[in-house]
């Protein structure tokens, strides 16, 4: 008898989903995440990290490794244009700043979407950074002329415009899309 139960209940379930339309989109897989990188060069050629912007459904994540780099912290953004043009980066244009906002996450009227946290490198010259951009969308960055990644020599002190004082960049990018 439990055997002639067990194929009854089976039977209804079966039923009963057959009976249920598919959801419109259910089984569409997620849209791909797209991403940028750039390898860093200092204003002699030499490699010095890498760089990655990645899109998530919040807005942007973006990821700093770098190497070679003096020691302390210092500032770095994201800059509007796709160019890293040595010795001093100036091609890479100012930061990225779609929504028209002033420089740093402590200004009140701040901060550009470009503004990152301060870069801390260690004493072997290797660093890393970690930040997410909420409301960042990766086709304003990755524009007509594209993006850069700069390291500054010095630290951001987040508030002051229009690049936290963070002094001249040492190191530079051409954010590409993959």
């Amino acid at each position: 008898m439990r055997g002639l139960t067990l194929v009854t209940i089976s039977a209804f379930a079966l039923i009963g989903c057959a009976d249920n339309p598919p959801v419109e989109g259910a089984d569409a897989a997620p849209p791909p995440t797209r991403s940028a990188t750039a390898t860093l060069h200092l204003a002699d050629g030499t490699e010095a990290g890498r760089a990655t912007v990645r899109e998530t459904p919040g807005g942007l994540h973006v990821m700093l490794d770098v190497h070679g780099l003096r020691p302390g912290v210092h500032g770095a953004h994201l800059h509007t244009i796709g160019r890293c043009d040595p010795p001093d980066f100036a091609s890479a244009g100012g930061h990225w700043n779609p929504t028209g906002m002033k420089h740093g996450s402590m200004n009140p009227q701040g901060p550009h979407e470009g503004d990152l946290p301060n870069l801390t490198v260690a004493a072997d010259g290797r660093g890393a950074l970690s930040a997410d951009i909420a409301g960042a969308r990766f086709d304003s960055l990755i524009d007509a002329d594209g993006a850069a990644m700069v390291v500054h020599a010095d630290p951001d002190d987040l508030k002051t415009d229009p690049a936290g004082n963070s002094g001249g960049r040492i190191a530079c990018g051409v954010l590409t899309a993959g």
